[in-house]
């Protein structure tokens, strides 16, 4: 009789999670973020953005899922506060996008280019890093964004004010 029990729990419980691991996920893009100025220094010249900041454990699990457009120059800037391995995916992300990995001095690390929407693969920093940007797919091979090039945002100590 016991183990009958513990069999009829343990079917309710694998039914019950089934249903939550089943509830869809809202789709719907989380508010629009603070906005500040960033600029990339690159060998073409200064490229400059309006960013959103996403600095918090909600804004960056959030990102850019369920947005459907992005305006040219814009972009993400996930700032986690200190250097740390960075691992990024594009489930339900609809938009491709570029990656550049950021480390605390503002040198861009490495970058994913054109990343695939609603990709479950995981899209990693080359080593330690403060920050990502992520921006339109083909924006960084647009304006000559290439690893080296240097950063300029608050978060980095340097303000893109000039």
């Amino acid at each position: 009789m016991k183990l009958s029990r513990v069999w009829a729990v343990l079917c309710g419980m694998v039914l019950l999670a089934g249903i939550v691991v089943s509830q869809p996920v809202t789709a719907q893009p989380q508010p629009t973020l603070p906005q500040s100025d960033l600029v990339i220094q690159t060998a073409k010249g200064p490229q400059r953005f309006r960013v959103e900041l996403a600095d918090n454990d909600q804004s960056r699990a959030r990102g850019m899922m369920f947005r459907t457009s992005m305006a040219p120059d814009t972009g993400m800037l996930f700032d986690f506060k200190q250097e740390q391995m960075a691992s990024f995916w594009m489930r339900n992300t609809l938009l491709p996008l570029d990656m550049l990995f950021i480390r605390a001095d503002g040198t861009i690390l490495n970058i994913h280019q054109r990343a695939i929407p609603r990709d479950e693969t995981g899209i990693n920093s080359a080593g330690p890093v403060r920050a990502v940007l992520e921006v339109n797919g083909g924006t960084a091979s647009r304006l000559g964004i290439k690893p080296g090039d240097k950063v300029e945002h608050a978060i980095f100590g340097k303000s893109s004010r000039k």
